[in-house]
């Protein structure tokens, strides 16, 4: 056997091939998570308060479907493997189904209503089919904890590349194919990105490969899967860390066009690039979410390498509690100070995008974990879970952002009160910064440390090894 079948050193074309698939995935999510709310309210004109109940029951809907996809992904026996299919079997209905999500129908209320909950469920229906099996095929594409890593730092940085392309433009470019008509424009900007997710889903399908399978003497059990997901502690702690470090992300980015609109307004400033001119809040909002995109992208880069030098826990730690800090001060300043305000988002940015890619390699940990304890593996089930875990800390902010702005007054498209001007503030500022306190607290007692984890990852390579399940090249 090679030195690179026992170690699984994977190629930087396959490692470019993977990311393709979150380049995809995240040309909807960072809509999902950044320009929801604001679209139903404000486009799509349903009140707060109906869209807040929408985003929470089909979470809950949700999150029984990642379950039970993970279960059927872990299941999948194709030529291709259990985890790539997914993504040339459904790209095209996932896209599809994307433009009729950011269709505004002719309808009165109720059919819009009904319209939005049988499209927003079919969305994220779809995404899950896509996302489980993509996600879980981190966990299979290297037997290498380190390997894995970096693969999850390019996940991200692709992700982080789409999230630039959705802040930097959407919005212009809803106004621009709309020509004063945002419904259209939606629609239209949909089936842009909708295309370009097709071919980026094929890419990742094209270019990657499963490596890790189940022990051969693994039986399948779905009684036995979720008892042993259960029971792994290591993978219990970090769903409550990612519960709640999603809400610290969702419940401020849920407000953040609304801050924007409702708070720093039109305003005449001199910005790098584009000149003094005068500038309303989709050009501000853009601006400040592809700063914040940049800016967490070079934070990706940076911990790959830091992870390997300090470790994931530290570096999870040190960057959560700087982008806590960058959040909060936003509440002490001005919307005169947009300088300050801007500054401050590149910190947080800079320091709360890569705690992602700690997460998801931690969580390809817990799957080593759970088959050095037991002796099974359930790849698909863990990462559908964890993906779970996300879907409901982004329904819960986007439930608590929307409840808050509803509770407070919050009127779309009119001057706004001061009460709910400062709900708005509070959102965007105090409240995800207290979330933020509570998920470190939570990840504190995380027990897999980086020197554990290379103990598990030798002991297994070296059963795989004496079982003749040799890591294909």
């Amino acid at each position: 056997m090679s030195k690179q079948k026992e170690v699984g050193i994977l190629s930087f074309k396959e490692k470019l091939s993977y990311g393709f698939g979150d380049l995809a995935s995240v040309l909807y999510w960072q809509t999902f998570m950044l320009y929801f709310t604001f679209f139903y309210t404000d486009v799509f004109l349903i009140p707060a308060a109906v869209a807040a109940t929408l985003f929470l029951v089909s979470r809950i809907f949700d999150g029984v479907t990642d379950t039970i996809m993970g279960m059927i992904a872990d299941r999948t026996v194709t030529k291709w493997g259990k985890f790539r299919p997914y993504l040339l079997w459904f790209c095209v209905p996932f896209a599809v189904v994307g433009v009729l999500t950011f269709t505004v129908p002719d309808f009165e209320l109720t059919g819009k209503i009904v319209w939005a909950y049988i499209t927003f469920n079919l969305i994220m229906i779809l995404y899950t089919i896509i996302n489980i099996p993509y996600t879980a095929l981190l966990g299979v594409i290297s037997p290498n904890s380190a390997e894995r890593t970096t693969v999850s730092s390019v996940k991200f940085i692709f992700a982080f590349a789409a999230g630039i392309i959705v802040s930097a433009t959407l919005l212009p470019m809803v106004q621009g194919l709309g020509n004063g008509n945002d419904a259209l424009g939606w629609q239209r900007s949909f089936m842009i990105y909708g295309a370009a997710a097709v071919v980026f889903f094929l890419i990742a399908f094209k270019g990657t490969k499963e490596r890790v399978l189940p022990p051969k003497t693994q039986k399948t059990s779905i009684k036995q899967d979720l008892k042993e997901l259960v029971t792994n502690r290591p993978w219990g702690i970090l769903l409550l860390t990612t519960i709640t470090f999603i809400l610290f992300v969702a419940v401020r980015g849920s407000v953040t066009v609304h801050y924007f609109k409702y708070i720093v307004g039109t305003q005449s400033l001199q910005l790098p690039f584009l000149g003094s001119d005068t500038y309303d809040f989709n050009i501000l909002a853009s601006a400040y979410n592809t700063i914040g995109q940049i800016s967490s992208l070079l934070g990706v880069v940076a911990v790959s390498f830091l992870a390997k030098k300090f470790g994931k826990q530290r570096m999870f730690i040190l960057f959560f509690v700087i982008a806590i800090v960058s959040t909060a001060l936003v509440k002490f300043l001005s919307v005169d100070q947009l300088g300050l305000i801007f500054i401050l988002q590149i910190f947080g940015s800079f320091t709360g995008g890569p705690l992602s890619v700690l997460l998801w390699a931690m969580y390809a940990d817990t799957a080593d974990y759970a088959e050095w304890k037991n002796g099974r593996r359930a790849t698909g089930l863990v990462f559908s879970a964890s993906t779970m875990s996300q879907k409901i800390g982004w329904a819960i902010g986007a439930y608590i952002a929307l409840t808050l702005m509803a509770q407070v007054g919050f009127k779309p498209n009119e001057e706004q009160s001061v009460t709910s001007v400062d709900g708005l503030v509070n959102l965007f500022t105090l409240i995800p910064a207290a979330i933020g306190v509570l998920s470190i607290i939570i990840f504190l007692i995380y027990p897999l440390k980086d020197k554990r984890v290379q103990e598990i990852e030798t002991e297994l390579i070296e059963r795989r090894r004496l079982a003749g399940e040799a890591i294909e090249d």
